[in-house]
């Protein structure tokens, strides 16, 4: 994480532990020092850490995107705990508040922080993102302010949620996402469902899930996606498959989340938005597309742009507490923190299937 793993010493009680990612597909349980508490700091004991597809993509690759992993890092950033120590400084946290962590230190000073969008921070310090270290740890040391006290009725696990969960809000929010907007979600996996939820959560009517997989679609369908259509990864399919969805859809589609980031998912969503409508691309499955903007430009369809978050945790966190939205049929695996169980984790979360929240229970 963006405060641990120096040489420094760590709380004087036991040796704290972190999955350490050492190579492609090999990961360490070893000790992970942490530094002294600074003032405006909060020491966590994580109690719930969930895989996201980042961190898969570092396990298998050692890069996600054009981050790459150069030297053993700490994995993990979908996180809550319990605060077992805070800072001089801190005065809205105390010893056993449980807490949702926001992942991402700012720098606080540069334009882009200075205007709201602490999310381009070029400073950021991301949890598992290289050269930071994670917190899929016992313990972690963490900015208080980044440190979401959960509501009575909230669970662990559903504050780690908050982190997926704050991209489909964070989308929704691009997108003027509201009563009258009805939404394609392109792709069914942890970030689509999310999506979706918020959505509806923000006030949606009629909501379209697309994917190549039955079973990630039958699981929208229960969390309750109007519709679903079944798409292959062939392009040479895309114009039947638009025919079938404005067909299936009803009405016109007024925002389209891709939420996988390939050349067919993003073609597929700047085709099927209606005119004057958005497209976000959340998901960044390639690098580089090809697809047919022009077009789209012709009826001003405009493309959006999806990166993490800002300021979401609150209301993720009203969502939870009132019901709007449950995210608990999303945990569909757990585990504790040994090294076999860390092995077997990432592996299921790396076949898929019917595996689409795997969360660590420390």
């Amino acid at each position: 994480m963006g405060k641990g793993g120096n040489d420094r010493s760590g709380s004087g009680e036991q040796e704290n532990m972190a999955a350490w990612l050492l190579g492609i597909d090999t990961l360490k349980i070893q000790p992970f020092k942490l530094p002294a508490l600074g003032p405006h700091d909060a020491r966590i004991r994580m109690k719930s850490v969930g895989i996201c597809g980042s961190d898969v993509h570092y396990l298998k690759e050692m890069k996600c995107a054009d981050f790459i992993v150069k030297e053993p890092m700490v994995i993990g950033h979908e996180c809550a705990g319990v605060v077992e120590e805070v800072g001089s400084e801190v005065k809205d946290l105390v010893p056993g508040d449980r807490v949702a962590l926001e992942p991402g230190i700012s720098c606080w000073r540069c334009n882009q922080c200075k205007q709201g969008s602490y999310n381009l921070c070029p400073e950021m310090k991301f949890f598992a993102t290289p050269p930071v270290h994670g917190s899929l740890a016992n313990q972690v040391i963490h900015p208080a302010d980044l440190c979401f006290k959960l509501p009575d009725n909230v669970s662990l696990d559903e504050g780690a949620m908050c982190e997926p969960l704050s991209v489909g809000v964070h989308a929704c929010r691009r997108a003027n996402i509201g009563p009258e907007t009805n939404v394609l979600i392109m792709g069914a996996g942890p970030i689509g469902l999310v999506a979706m939820l918020a959505a509806r959560a923000f006030g949606a009517p009629r909501i379209m899930l697309v994917d190549v997989d039955e079973y990630r679609l039958s699981v929208a369908k229960e969390l309750g996606a109007d519709s679903v259509v079944k798409v292959s990864t062939d392009i040479q399919d895309l114009d039947k498959e638009l025919e079938q969805i404005h067909k299936v859809m009803g009405v016109e589609v007024d925002v389209t989340f891709d939420c996988a980031g390939f050349t067919k998912t993003m073609s597929t969503a700047l085709r099927a938005t209606r005119s004057g409508g958005n497209v976000c691309l959340v998901g960044m499955g390639h690098g580089v597309m090809s697809v047919p903007l022009t077009p789209a430009a012709a009826r001003e369809v405009d493309v959006l742009g999806v990166f993490r978050y800002k300021n979401t945790w609150p209301l993720c966190l009203e969502f939870l507490q009132s019901g709007k939205i449950d995210v608990k049929p999303l945990i569909t695996h757990k585990y504790g923190f040994s090294q076999k169980e860390i092995e077997e984790a990432f592996e299921i979360s790396a076949r898929g299937g019917s595996a689409i929240k795997v969360m660590f229970n420390l």
